[in-house]
C-alpha cells in the first residue's frame, strides 16, 4: 500500500480496501487531464523559481493528448516556459523512421514539442532507426542520460490491456532496463487500426525498462474509458504478478492512478459499492447487487435465498428490502419487463409494462451509426423489428468511416467500377499511382479517401436497402472531425454539431438510437455520441423532442450489463440470419478482425455476443431464446 492511501482518514480507507494504489476518478478524461497538466506546471514553475531543471518522463497514445493540449495552451496563453524541462520517452516502435507518422518521435512533436519552447538538445526519444546491433549500446546510453540529468521528477504512464507500461508486456520483470522487446499479440492487435492492418504493425520496440520507471520520483499512470476498466481493476486491486508489469507499481511510493468514470467502473467502490460502504438501495442497485449475487452463485434469480444474500454481503438489502423471495420477483419482475419484441411500442396494447410506448404509431425512428456498419453489427436486429412494425426508420452515418478500407479493397473496387470517374469526378488513373507507391500507414490522398467513403456508402445503402429501409431515408453526414486521413481523430467543430442537428430537425423523430458506448479505440464513438449530446441540447426547446425518446446501444467491443439494460430485444433464429446477411453487405469490413483476437472477425464476434447475451438471460432464469439486443435509456 502506498503512503497516500496510508494517509486518508479511516472511512475512505475503508471504502478503498481493495484498492493498493492512490487511485482518484473524475467525471471525464478533459477534467483528469487539465488536473495532470497543472501539476507537471506546477512542478516546471516549482523547478524553474530554484533555478533547476525539471526532468519529465512521457507517453504516447491517446491516453495523454489532453495532458499535452493543456500544457500547450498554458504555454501559449500564461507563458509557461519549457526552456528548463528535460524529457524522456518511454518507447519507440522498432524499426520505425522518424517522420512517419505512427512514430512516436512524430506524435510527440506533433502534440507538443512543435509548440512549445523546449530546447532541441532537452527531447530524448528512443531511436527506431538505429542498427540493430547498436541497439543494447543506444539503451546503456539512454539510462545513463536519465541518470546524468538527476533522475525523473514526474514520469506519466498509460496502460495497455495487456497491463504493460511502456512496452514492457507480461513477463516483464521489475528490475528490467532500458532494451528491445517483442510486442505482446494482443498490442499488436489493438495497434492494427493504427497501422491499417496487422500486418504493418512492428513486432518489436525500445522501451524504458520497469527498472527504469520505478526510480521516478513521482509516477502517475492514466487510463479512459470502459475500454481499460478490466485491466485497470487488475492493476489497482489485484496482486503484484509480472504477468500484469502495472502491478509492480504497488511498491512505489509515490504513484497515482488517474482515471475518468467508465475506466473506472469495475473498481469495488464502482461495481459493488456494497461490499465497501452503506448503501441507500434504490431499485437500479437492487436489480445490480442481485444479479451481481447471481452470476457470483451461478444461480437464477427466483433460487436465491436469504442465506445467498446474508452469506455474501448483502444482508442489510434483505433486512431492508426482503425476505428474499420479495426481492427475486421485483427482480425478475424488472427484468421480465424490459424484455420485448416491440421495440417501437406495441399499439393498441397496454404500455404500462413495455420499455416504450405504444403512442404514437407509427413513430419516425432515427438510428444514428458512428461509421457505417456500426447500426447493423449492434441492433441489426432491432431495426429490422421497427421496419417489419411499421415504423418509419431513418439512418444517419454520422462519419464516413474510409479509414477501415483496405487498399487492396480500393483496388478490388477499380477493377469493376471504371465508369464511376464520370459520375463522381474521380481521377482513377492518379489513384492506381497512388496506391502503387504509398506504403503501409501512409496517410491517404483526399481522392483516395473520398473512394473509400464511396465504397462505404455503397455498402451501408445496400444493407438498408435489404432490410426495406428507403432510399431517401439514408443520410451521410461525413462529419469534418473524421477526415483527418489519420486514425486520430481531430476534436469537435460547430460544422459537426450542427449536420446532426439538421438531421434531428429533419426528422423529428419519436426515437433516437446511438451508440452511447465509450470503448471504442480510437474515439469516434466518443466523438459522436458527445455531437448528439450537444445537439440535443442545441434543439432542447423543439416542441417535438419533448415526445422522443433516446435508446442508447453498445458498440461491438462491448455489451452492456444486464443490470443497466432498459430495453431488450430477442432476436430469433430467422432474424439473426437476416441481421448476418445485412452485415454481409459490408464486404469491404467482412474480414475485419476482432481486436485481440487471432481467429474472430468483427462480425462474428458482434452475432455471438447477442448469442451470449440471451443465455445469460437464460442463466438468470428467464426466458430462453436465440439472441437479444440491448438498450439502455438516455434521460434528456
Amino acid at each position: 500500500m502506498t503512503g497516500q492511501l496510508e494517509n486518508l482518514d479511516v472511512k475512505e480507507r475503508i471504502e478503498r480496501k481493495f484498492e493498493k494504489l492512490f487511485t482518484n476518478v473524475y467525471e471525464n478524461a478533459e477534467i483528469a487531464s487539465k488536473k495532470i497538466a497543472a501539476e507537471i506546471a506546477d512542478l516546471i514553475r516549482e523547478k524553474n523559481g530554484k533555478g533547476k531543471k525539471c526532468v519529465l518522463g512521457l507517453a504516447t497514445g491517446s491516453s495523454p493528448i489532453g495532458v499535452y493540449r493543456e500544457l500547450v495552451r498554458m504555454h501559449r496563453e500564461e507563458g509557461l516556459s519549457f526552456k528548463n524541462v528535460i524529457t524522456f520517452n518511454l518507447d519507440e516502435y522498432y524499426p520505425m523512421p522518424k517522420d512517419h507518422v505512427q512514430s512516436y518521435w512524430y506524435f510527440m512533436h506533433e502534440h507538443l514539442f512543435d509548440h512549445v519552447d523546449i530546447p532541441e538538445e532537452n527531447v530524448h526519444i528512443p531511436d527506431g532507426t538505429i542498427s540493430e546491433n547498436k541497439v543494447y549500446d543506444f539503451c546503456q546510453d539512454y539510462e545513463m542520460a536519465i541518470r546524468d540529468a538527476g533522475g525523473i521528477d514526474l514520469q506519466i504512464l498509460g496502460i495497455g490491456r495487456t497491463g504493460h507500461i511502456g512496452f514492457n508486456e507480461p513477463g516483464s520483470g521489475i528490475n528490467s532496463p532500458t532494451r528491445l522487446v517483442t510486442l505482446d499479440s494482443l498490442t499488436i492487435a489493438d495497434a492494427a487500426g493504427d497501422f491499417y492492418s496487422e500486418e504493418n504493425v512492428p513486432r518489436k520496440a525500445i522501451t524504458m525498462g520497469v527498472g527504469t520507471i520505478m526510480p521516478s520520483r513521482r509516477i502517475i499512470l492514466m487510463a479512459w474509458g470502459e475500454k481499460k476498466a478490466a485491466i485497470v481493476k487488475k492493476a489497482i486491486e489485484g496482486p503484484v504478478v509480472d504477468s500484469v508489469p502495472a502491478t509492480y507499481l504497488q511498491q512505489h511510493p509515490n504513484t497515482e492512478i488517474v482515471l475518468d468514470k467508465e475506466a473506472a467502473a469495475d473498481l469495488v467502490r464502482f461495481r459493488t459499492p456494497w461490499l465497501v460502504r452503506e448503501v441507500q438501495w434504490d431499485d437500479k442497485l437492487i436489480r445490480r447487487a442481485t444479479i451481481w449475487l447471481c452470476e457470483k452463485l451461478d444461480k437464477p434469480i427466483l433460487k436465491l435465498t436469504n442465506r445467498d444474500y446474508n452469506d455474501n454481503s448483502l444482508g442489510d438489502m434483505v433486512v431492508k428490502h426482503g425476505p428474499a423471495y420479495d426481492i427475486n420477483l421485483k427482480v425478475f419482475n424488472m427484468l421480465q419487463k424490459s424484455i420485448t419484441g416491440w421495440p417501437g411500442g406495441k399499439p393498441n396494447a397496454d404500455d404500462s409494462q413495455r420499455p416504450e410506448r405504444a403512442f404514437p404509431y407509427p413513430k419516425r425512428v432515427l438510428v444514428f451509426s458512428p461509421r457505417p456498419d456500426d447500426d447493423m453489427l449492434a441492433m441489426g436486429g432491432t431495426i429490422n423489428r421497427l421496419v417489419e412494425q411499421g415504423h418509419d426508420v431513418y439512418v444517419a452515418y454520422q462519419t464516413s468511416g474510409n479509414i477501415a478500407v483496405a487498399d487492396d479493397v480500393v483496388l478490388r473496387f477499380l477493377y469493376f467500377s471504371e465508369n464511376i470517374a464520370e459520375n463522381h469526378n474521380i481521377d482513377l488513373e492518379k489513384i492506381h499511382k497512388v496506391l502503387a507507391i504509398k506504403k503501409p500507414g501512409e496517410i491517404d490522398f483526399p481522392e483516395v479517401r473520398n473512394l473509400k467513403a464511396l465504397i462505404r456508402e455503397a455498402e451501408a445503402r445496400s444493407a438498408c436497402r435489404f432490410l426495406n429501409i428507403p432510399e431517401e431515408h439514408i443520410s451521410f453526414l461525413r462529419m469534418p472531425f473524421y477526415e483527418t486521413g489519420t486514425i486520430k481523430k481531430a476534436s469537435l467543430k460547430e460544422e459537426d454539431i450542427n449536420r446532426i442537428v439538421e438531421v434531428l430537425r429533419g426528422v423529428k423523430p419519436h426515437q433516437i438510437y446511438a451508440a452511447g458506448d465509450l470503448t471504442d479505440p480510437h474515439g469516434t464513438h466518443r466523438k459522436c455520441f458527445d455531437a448528439i449530446v450537444k445537439a440535443l441540447h442545441i434543439v432542447r426547446k423543439d416542441d417535438w423532442l419533448a415526445d422522443c425518446r433516446v435508446w442508447l446501444y453498445h458498440g461491438t467491443w462491448k455489451e452492456w450489463h444486464i443490470a443497466d439494460v432498459d430495453m431488450a430485444v430477442p432476436v430469433s433464429p430467422e432474424e439473426l440470419k437476416k441481421k448476418r446477411a445485412a452485415i454481409f453487405r459490408h464486404s469491404s469490413q467482412k474480414e475485419v478482425m476482432f481486436p485481440g483476437s487471432e481467429d474472430m472477425e468483427i462480425w462474428r464476434y458482434a452475432i455471438e455476443r447477442n448469442r451470449d447475451t440471451a443465455k445469460d438471460y437464460d442463466k438468470l432464469g428467464m426466458a430462453e431464446y436465440e439472441a437479444i439486443e440491448l438498450f439502455v435509456e438516455y434521460v434528456l
